[in-house]
């Protein structure tokens, strides 16, 4: 009933990622001006929670049966494993190349099925011969606690990519340390790095030159900070170039 119940949810979650996953491709309008990607990192969030909600609803299913276990039946649970596992390894096999947050909390999603299923083949095969039904809400705490661990994790960076948080400090600091060895280039403020769904990065930032430079020149310079930032596959840049008698608009007065 556990896993039926946490199936359930999963078609629920899955459905809806689905969707999000599909909406997140339209292109930018004059409304949503970088595009729809977040919906994506939206259907992350959906899927981690009822993740941990459903996960959590197991154990408190499972716990109160350790100490008062029930035999379950073994032939039927050995279908359904056997079935279980097809379809959800299948569907996370399709989905093991995503890079999206959304991808990756949803491919956690179907691998905890496959998990749960290889966990009900064993226990219906083992009480097809033994008579410990403990073994069900055994294996059901070990499981899920294990679920728990690692959706904590995706669900942790899911939250700081929803609230702008830099996707990768390192990254930043790259960034910065490039930038700053061009000849040009005084000191960086207004630096700021996001990610729209944990795999297409935003960057802005003002440079403040040491010297007043031609049209040409700005153009040229223009060129080689592409260049420099071109290594880390960053899906929007805006970079403004301030010369050093001007005064900074983004600054107080």
């Amino acid at each position: 009933m556990a896993d039926a119940v946490h199936d359930l949810g999963d078609s629920l979650s899955i459905g809806s990622a689905l969707l999000l996953e599909r909406l997140s491709k339209k292109n930018p309008d004059q409304v949503f001006t970088y595009g729809y990607r977040r919906l994506s990192l939206f259907g992350a969030l959906i899927n981690s929670i009822i993740l941990v909600v459903g996960s959590t609803w197991v154990l408190f299913v499972s716990v109160p049966r350790l100490f008062n276990p029930q035999m379950p039946m073994a032939e039927g649970m050995l279908g359904l494993a056997v079935l279980g596992i097809t379809v959800n390894g299948f569907a996370a096999y399709k989905l093991s190349g995503g890079h999206t947050m959304n991808e990756k909390v949803l491919n956690w999603h179907l691998l905890e099925d496959v998990l749960g299923w290889a966990a009900v083949l064993l226990v219906s095969i083992a009480l097809l011969f033994v008579d410990w039904p403990i073994l069900d809400p055994l294996l059901a705490v070990i499981f899920t606690t294990f679920i728990l661990f690692n959706v904590y994790k995706h669900f942790k960076e899911t939250l700081k990519i929803f609230f702008q948080a830099a996707p990768a400090s390192l990254l930043v600091n790259k960034i910065n340390q490039e930038l700053n060895k061009l000849e040009q280039v005084e000191s960086i403020h207004h630096e700021h790095f996001w990610s729209l769904d944990g795999e297409h990065h935003v960057y802005t930032a003002h440079l403040l030159l040491r010297l007043t430079l031609s049209t040409s020149e700005q153009q040229n310079l223009k060129k080689v900070i592409a260049e420099k930032l071109q290594p880390f596959s960053l899906t929007h840049t805006t970079i403004e170039l301030e010369f050093p008698d001007e005064h900074c608009r983004d600054k107080p007065n």
